[in-house]
């Protein structure tokens, strides 16, 4: 396909309408852009009644460290009140959503389960079923979306970093992931009103290049590749270089037998706050040049995993089964499978998925998303 695609929140001629004389709330975070200007500036300036903004994880305009709590606020720039849903409570309330008629998602996704956004959606939704107001989804690429892979989450093992009962990786929109989870009856077998915006010439085939980093520790397409691979190194004793300016492109550890690649983690403001092996050289691969991988492997973690061989590798063991969804696969591990066995643990799962995913599509497939 050579025509750009075109993201859901661009067609204002498309949901203007939906919005006028309704009272509005938004969810929305530094990659809620028209162009290079925020969702929030560009609606206020056509005069649509935003009320609230609704800030998840690292805040509305980017303000927050990951996992750090925000706080409610108002707007400097246009003075609009913006709540929490990454501090007291991750569910609007019934008093926040009294005023509203609408809400709007407009958030750039990456296609991975684990990426928190997609649980804030899910609770937002919610919050529209229980309060019965109208729920929009400004929908944009999924930059992972050319394929599905990795284990399907067992519902023991739900958590804010896996809700749904999808794979690692899921090959959906937001604004597709949000049909399955009205149509599964995910909301505790309820359903929102929802209207999708979908993306024009966009396909399930599209490499998108995205044009804004979606979270400050994925600044560009090389890190949103390697995220799915790297992300389970998080609660091991491995570093993926966060507190560096190429987070999720390198893996390390604090002994020069690792690798000749080495980099030193720093508290970078924006970015992190006290990094694993903050201020200590580290050593292993540097993946920037790697142009080979360009979808979810364990290669990586079955190599490092090898250098301790036994459980002292998984340093929060708890964690690492929330991030993949199931304890089989740390388990798989201990036991000493090699990637080929337990892939082929995942297929009965991932094949009833596919079937699924196919209810919920709003864009041409490709021809088989288990092969990228």
């Amino acid at each position: 396909m050579n025509t750009i695609p075109i993201p859901g929140a661009w067609q204002l001629d498309s949901y203007l309408p939906l919005l006028q004389g309704k009272q509005i709330g938004l969810v929305v975070n530094p990659s809620s852009t028209i162009s290079d200007r925020h969702l929030v500036d560009t609606l206020a300036e056509l005069r649509v009644n935003i009320k609230t903004i609704f800030a998840p994880e690292h805040g509305f305009r980017g303000e927050a460290d990951p996992g750090q709590k925000i706080e409610n606020s108002i707007d400097q720039k246009t003075g609009i009140p913006v709540i929490s849903l990454y501090g007291k409570h991750r569910q609007p309330t019934p008093k926040e959503m009294a005023d509203l008629d609408v809400v709007v998602f407009d958030i750039q996704d990456v296609g991975l389960r684990f990426y928190t956004f997609i649980s804030t959606m899910h609770y937002v939704m919610q919050a529209c079923a229980e309060n019965h107001k109208s729920f929009i989804v400004l929908d944009r690429p999924n930059p992972n979306g050319y394929y599905v892979d990795g284990p399907v989450l067992d519902s023991a093992f739900q958590s804010f970093v896996g809700m749904h009962p999808i794979p690692m990786i899921h090959g959906l929109t937001v604004g597709e992931l949000a049909r399955m989870i009205n149509g599964e009856g995910w909301l505790g077998n309820m359903s929102c009103s929802l209207t999708v915006i979908p993306v024009k010439y966009y396909d399930h085939s599209t490499r998108y290049s995205l044009p804004v980093k979606p979270s400050p520790n994925l600044p560009n397409d090389r890190s949103i590749q390697l995220y799915a691979s790297l992300c389970l190194f998080e609660p091991t004793k491995m570093s993926i270089g966060r507190g560096t300016l190429f987070p999720f492109q390198v893996i390390g550890f604090p002994d020069s037998s690792f690798g000749e690649f080495s980099f030193t983690p720093r508290s970078i403001p924006g970015m992190v706050t006290h990094p694993k092996y903050e201020e200590k050289q580290c050593f292993g691969v540097d993946l920037r040049t790697n142009d080979s991988i360009s979808s979810f492997t364990l290669s990586y973690l079955l190599k490092f995993y090898h250098r301790f061989n036994d459980e002292s590798f998984f340093t929060n063991p708890h964690f690492f089964d929330l991030l993949a969804g199931t304890d089989q696969m740390r388990k798989q591990l201990l036991a000493g499978y090699n990637e080929k066995a337990i892939r082929k643990t995942w297929q009965p799962a991932l094949e009833k998925y596919l079937k699924m995913r196919k209810k919920y599509l709003l864009y041409p497939d490709v021809t088989n998303p288990l092969k990228p």
